[in-house]
């Protein structure tokens, strides 16, 4: 079965940090380009970060500085390191795979940041 399985995701305190973990099985990581989405209530599904198979990232002008993207293909996994958390990163996270013909998302992890 192909799958991603989102984990780590949680209640923290504003200046907190939390790292997210997106574990693949049915197929290998490394031809994929990955990238992390989040989507806060009532808002739409927004872009956090993204890292290709060469390595390469970019992240949203909101989490540059404080999140980290990276992939250990050798783990099939991602990962999303966030630092310095804040009320406004609340949200369900997402990862996906994607690749030139073929895409898929992970179901989600909640990430609450509130004192």
């Amino acid at each position: 079965q192909v799958q991603l399985v989102e984990s780590g995701g949680g209640l923290v305190q504003p200046g907190g940090s939390l790292r997210l973990s997106c574990a693949a099985s049915g197929i290998m990581l490394r031809i994929y380009d990955m990238a992390w989405y989040r989507q806060a209530p009532g808002k739409q599904r927004e872009l956090v970060a993204r890292i290709d198979t060469s390595g390469r990232t970019n992240y949203a002008d909101s989490v540059k500085g404080r999140f980290t993207i990276s992939r250990d293909n050798a783990k099939n996994t991602a990962y999303l390191q966030m630092n310095s958390l804040k009320p406004e990163d609340t949200a369900i996270y997402y990862c996906k795979a994607a690749g030139t013909f073929f895409s898929i998302w992970g179901q989600g992890t909640q990430v609450t940041v509130s004192s």
